[in-house]
């Protein structure tokens, strides 16, 4: 039995609240529960604009280009320094136009007190051509190359030096008449030719004309290929021209090709012995690479003729190269041959 004393009350619903005693009139409400507490959402990355996205990689490009460059240039240094030739004589007198160049077998001789610059003439490219008749004349005149090697002393403060020259030159009878440069063969007091083939000969300074570079020897063969003598008169500028030698005196019967660029020009030269200063006129000019060792090797024109002597380069530009007109060579090579 219950307790009359005792008044039982409900308890009150969780989610009642009393009304304020200001309230008291309302009826009671129920509040909702409070959500539960928000996540804060992480934020968002940060924007990158397309143009900064491109400056990004522009500017790793240009790293990449930077460090690109930088090799080739290294490479192009490196193979740049493994030619050398002579030093070139200062031009004759103040006023002179004529361009100062370096005889292009002087840079070959070894063991001779010599001052030396590097000659980046080996890096110009020959043009392309798609035409046979390089091949052909190349094929042609070939046989007729031959590489000159001299035993060479010259003097110095210390006395005297010896060293070995090298050149190249051009077999213009069957019986073994050899035209080249005089300065191949200069001071020389042995000389020896070998043939396309390898075989090597023991030869004899003929005749020599100084004031024109022009020399002849003599080998004791017979049955040789002869090169074609051409007519350089008739040499045109724009021609396609061809030469061969042996650069360095190692890349025997080494073939470039070019353009015959000018006629009729003036250089001077360092003398190889003396180091006087010497003027060649009436020249052959082309882009045909020229390096020390093609002195005395023939410039060709497409037929294979011979319309030039090679001679020297000029060690301050890129392709310019020199050439002795072979009209000026042919009374010597006639002499030479009565002289014998």
């Amino acid at each position: 039995m219950d307790d009359p004393g005792i008044i039982w009350r409900e308890p009150p619903t969780p989610s009642a609240v009393l009304p304020a005693a200001s309230d008291a009139a309302t009826t009671p409400a129920a509040i909702p529960a409070p959500p539960p507490p928000a996540i804060a959402a992480p934020p968002p990355p940060a924007a990158i604009s397309i143009e900064q996205h491109r400056l990004t990689n522009r500017r790793g490009g240009i790293r990449r280009q930077v460090a690109a460059a930088l090799a080739i240039s290294l490479l192009s240094a490196g193979l740049a320094s493994t030619a050398t030739v002579v030093a070139l004589a200062p031009s004759l007198g103040s006023g002179s136009s004529a361009p100062s160049a370096a005889p292009a077998g002087a840079g070959t001789v070894t063991g001779a007190r010599q001052a030396i610059t590097v000659s980046t003439s080996g890096a110009t490219a020959s043009p392309a051509t798609s035409d046979d008749s390089v091949v052909t004349a190349v094929e042609k005149a070939s046989p007729s190359v031959v590489t000159i090697t001299t035993a060479v002393t010259s003097a110095s403060r210390r006395g005297a030096v010896s060293g070995t020259g090298v050149g190249s030159g051009v077999i213009y009878t069957t019986n073994g008449y050899i035209l080249t440069n005089n300065h191949v063969v200069e001071g020389g007091t042995a000389v020896k030719v070998t043939l396309s083939d390898g075989t090597a000969y023991d030869a004899t300074v003929v005749k020599t004309d100084a004031a024109d570079d022009l020399a002849v020897i003599r080998i004791d063969a017979s049955g040789l290929t002869a090169a074609t003598i051409g007519d350089s008169s008739a040499a045109q500028i724009g021609e396609t021209v061809i030469a061969i030698g042996s650069p360095l005196g190692d890349y025997t019967n080494s073939v470039t090709t070019g353009v015959l660029s000018g006629i009729g020009r003036t250089i001077t030269v360092a003398d190889e012995l003396t180091g006087q200063p010497r003027t060649l006129t009436n020249l052959l000019q082309t882009d045909a690479a020229i390096n020390p060792g093609n002195s005395g090797g023939p410039l060709l024109d497409t037929t294979g003729a011979v319309i030039g002597l090679d001679a020297a380069s000029d060690s301050s530009a890129q392709g310019i190269g020199f050439a002795i007109p072979i009209n000026a060579a042919k009374a010597l090579m006639s002499e030479a041959q009565v002289v014998a």
